[in-house]
């Protein structure tokens, strides 16, 4: 899963958890005994998937989304929300445990959480949350297996997790594909619009367990300040023919006297992008063959173009070292008007108050951030943002898994929604208030009631909103308007590998990234490229090509 620097893609939509927690979880997974089920290579049958449908419960768009999945644009939040769910869903139920991550501060306690109050009192039912920390998840997920504690609802970490997650699942989750499986999902209207390619993220060993936390399908390329570039002569970035002229660009747009350079971080992801190189493997689809990135010539014309940038002194200099954990501090550097270019997760550009267009237009009006698209004739996008992870149900009774279901049907909830006011702004007059164009603006108690993670239990592809800037919503959906219909299918959306479960976001993940960086850097030839290749390939690569190639064979059968 490549990336700008050697930080999970993943963590630059949602800062990551930690990885590496296969020994962790080993007690459990021994006690399944050596009959338990062992991971197999195989193409995911589409019987498995849901009948995904448009959700619309009356809204209406001020941009419109399409099918192929741009997402619905909003300037204004609807005066009165309306309901995405029937009755009172939990009822009578037991109380629900779950545990997920946060990258907010800890949330007051019930007792002094307005929003929790209100919404356990439309849902009818108590739901006991734990909100850990993204930085401490992946630890807290290995106790939680390695002790046999893992509560009724629960998500997977972003990176790492168990060696062999199909025998995990299967020993631990529920399977949800009598429940949800094709028009089985129309009790649950919300988990219904969440799109096919996410559910085929939740296939494992043959059956659905999992629940997405879907997103857009691609996370976008990046942000750039489109003020510098129209400096340097570039309105449109349809100007970038090809990465020579993005380099040329780049030179111009490094001006170390001003303390100002082209690239704050990284840019190889958007690089690749734009060479048309894949995102982890390539299918063949008439021969069945896997070819992985780096074996392409378009990820290594990316990789070079990359060194040369950092030559040629475009990269701010220590950035490219920096880590996940410096995400804030490189991305605050931009914002600051430090670079022409940061790569970042299309979520954070209109995050409130602290996104790319509200943090820099408060420090310089004339800032003027945009998304970036690939550019140049050979430009595709990857299909990298389906989901941030799915949530798991814990082997219950099926009233059980129905009534966990109903729960994260309600954490679903789209958009302009009561349910979705009270997950992401709480309780009017209490946790929000409203401004002078209708928007919720959050109280100070609205700032920590809303940070119980209800939104990480499930949801379909988010709208594009912003209460601060009508322009800023045109960009985005601008932005995926075009990426869209570029995004090139994601194979291992479609087969599995246990190889590539276990090791593909974890151990192959974090040796590729350090030796790119070191590439990158100068610090190693270009030549040690075709080292990595060999590394990478000996260290799981070469087995989980195996494993694809003998599930397109399986899938012809």
């Amino acid at each position: 899963m490549p990336s700008s620097t050697p930080i999970n893609r993943r963590t630059l939509f949602r800062m990551g958890a930690g990885v590496g927690l296969g020994l962790a979880a080993a007690p459990l997974l021994a006690a399944c005994g050596d009959g338990g089920t062992t991971a197999k290579a195989e193409a995911k049958s589409a019987s498995l998937l849901p009948d995904t449908a448009v959700r619309n419960i009356g809204l209406a768009p001020d941009l419109q989304g399409t099918a192929a999945g741009v997402p619905q644009g909003f300037f204004r939040y609807p005066a009165k929300p309306l309901r995405a769910t029937k009755g009172a869903p939990l009822k009578g139920a037991e109380p629900i445990s779950a545990t997920m991550e946060t990258f907010s501060p800890p949330p007051p306690a019930r007792g002094k959480n307005a929003a929790w109050q209100a919404i356990e009192k439309l849902l009818g039912g108590r739901v006991d949350i734990t909100a850990v920390p993204a930085d401490d998840y992946g630890t807290k997920f290995s106790t939680m297996v390695a002790s046999d504690s893992l509560p009724d609802l629960f998500m997977y970490p972003e990176s790492g997790g168990v060696d062999n997650k199909a025998a995990f699942l299967q020993a631990t989750c529920a399977d949800l594909t009598p429940h949800l499986a094709g028009d089985k999902v129309k009790d649950y209207p919300n988990l219904a619009a969440i799109p096919k390619a996410a559910w085929q993220s939740a296939i494992f060993g043959g059956k659905l367990y999992g629940i997405p936390i879907a997103r857009t399908g691609t996370g976008g390329a990046g942000f750039y300040r489109h003020d510098l570039f129209a400096e340097a002569g570039v309105t449109s970035l349809d100007q970038i023919t090809g990465l020579d002229r993005f380099v040329e660009l780049c030179k111009e747009l490094t001006r170390p006297k001003k303390d100002q350079y082209a690239i704050i971080a990284g840019a190889t992801t958007m690089l690749a992008m734009s060479a048309g190189a894949p995102s982890a493997w390539r299918l063949d689809e008439k021969t069945g063959k896997f070819t992985l990135d780096l074996e392409t010539p378009e990820y290594r014309k990316a990789v070079e173009t990359a060194r040369l940038l950092y030559k040629e002194g475009c990269y701010y200099p220590g950035t490219l070292q920096m880590s996940g954990a410096q995400k804030a501090q490189y991305t605050d550097m931009f914002k600051n008007g430090k670079g022409a270019y940061v790569y970042d997760g299309m979520p954070t550009y209109l995050a409130p108050g602290v996104g790319y267009v509200a943090a820099m237009k408060a420090i310089d009006k004339t800032y003027d951030p945009r998304p970036f698209v690939p550019v140049g004739k050979d430009a595709v996008a990857w299909m990298d943002n389906v989901k941030l992870e799915n949530t798991h149900v814990k082997k219950a009774s099926g009233e059980r898994v129905e009534q966990i279901l109903a729960l994260a049907d309600f954490a679903a909830s789209p958009f302009g929604s009561q349910e979705y006011t009270l997950i992401n702004y709480g309780v009017e007059g209490t946790d929000f208030t409203r401004d002078a164009k209708g928007n919720p603006a959050l109280t100070k108690q609205g700032t920590q009631d809303i940070t119980v993670p209800w939104k990480f239990m499930a949801s379909a592809v988010p709208a594009i909103f912003s209460a601060d800037s009508e322009q800023g919503v045109r960009h985005v959906h601008d932005a995926f308007t075009k990426m869209i219909p570029m995004m090139v299918p994601d194979p291992t959306l479609q087969y599995s590998s246990p190889t590539w479960d276990s090791k593909g976001t974890g151990s192959l993940y974090t040796l590729k990234q350090d030796a790119l960086k070191d590439i990158i850097a100068g610090r190693k030839p270009m030549s040690a490229y075709d080292q990595l290749i060999k590394d990478y390939l000996a260290k799981g690569g070469e087995k989980a090509r195996g494993e694809f190639e003998e599930a397109v064979q399986k899938g012809k059968k």
